[in-house]
């Protein structure tokens, strides 16, 4: 069994700071890209930051030069620092990682931590 716990959601105001992280446990042979999914009411899933194996990142067009994503290879764990966060960017904030488990190759997502902008 494979499990990524998020943690560090909450409630800030507008220009304010968030710092998730998600660690990644279980039967887990080797671990690709890791990164972060939000999704707000009524809208599709997107695309917030991915790293990885190199350290390469990707950043959704929102997003570019407010957060950063960084990953700890040895304990299986990726973090995203957000910056000067907007109203826009309340949702709820998925880790997803794409690892080898065992038997194959999959796509594993946390439970969601809910991130809301509010002044």
């Amino acid at each position: 069994q494979v499990q990524l716990v998020e943690s560090g959601g909450g409630l800030v105001q507008p220009g304010g700071s968030l710092r998730l992280s998600c660690a990644a446990s279980g039967s887990i042979i080797s671990i690709s890209n890791m990164g972060w999914y939000r999704q707000a009411p009524e809208k599709e899933r997107e695309l917030v930051a991915v790293i990885t194996t190199d350290g390469t990142t990707y950043y959704g067009d929102s997003i570019k030069g407010r957060f950063t994503v960084s990953r700890d290879y040895a304990k299986n764990t990726v973090s995203l620092q957000m910056n000067s966060l907007k109203p826009e960017d309340t949702a709820v904030y998925y880790c997803h990682a794409y690892l080898d488990d065992g038997g194959r190759w999959s796509a594993y997502w946390g439970q969601g931590t809910q991130v809301t902008v509010s002044s």
